[in-house]
């Protein structure tokens, strides 16, 4: 089930009588946020120190806005070849990608693992009650099946 608000939609769990592998269990917490107001310098700075491809965007209360990533950042970096400027001052929240498909910390991994290839994206938010909890990256989800006991499939 896909719930939309303030252009976030939701994937929620569908609702299952055995134990599952959840989103919970394998997502990021200690996240790397941005502001719409933040230049792309800053972000390609974090993001190569950081070495990650993207992370959330979120308002002064805290809210998600967008979701910004390298390819996002491509196009700044493009215009400053166009411009001959090597700053990157554009914002954020000019290049961040508003439209964010969220998911559920109780979602299946197996589900998860489904929205990554139907979306074709690399990193989901996971939301609870409307608010930022964690990440979850097409490298986390690949990263927790080797892992598994054959028993919890």
């Amino acid at each position: 089930m896909v719930k939309s608000f303030q252009g976030v939609r939701m994937v929620e769990p569908k609702k299952s009588p055995i134990d599952q592998i959840l989103v919970r269990d394998h997502m990021s917490t200690n996240l790397v946020t941005f502001h719409p107001e933040d230049t792309i310098d800053q972000v390609l700075e974090i993001l190569t120190k950081r070495k990650i491809s993207g992370a959330p965007v979120v308002d002064e209360s805290g809210a998600l806005v967008g979701i910004i990533s390298e390819v996002d950042c491509l196009h700044e970096i493009i215009k400053g070849k166009y411009t001959n400027t090597p700053k990157f001052p554009g914002k954020v929240g000019e290049y961040m990608t508003k439209d964010v498909m969220t998911l559920s910390p109780d979602l299946s991994l197996f589900d998860a693992a489904g929205k990554f290839l139907e979306f074709k994206i690399r990193r989901f938010p996971v939301m609870k009650d409307d608010q930022l909890i964690g990440q979850i990256s097409l490298s986390d989800i690949i990263r927790a099946f080797p892992n598994l006991k054959q028993t919890t499939w």
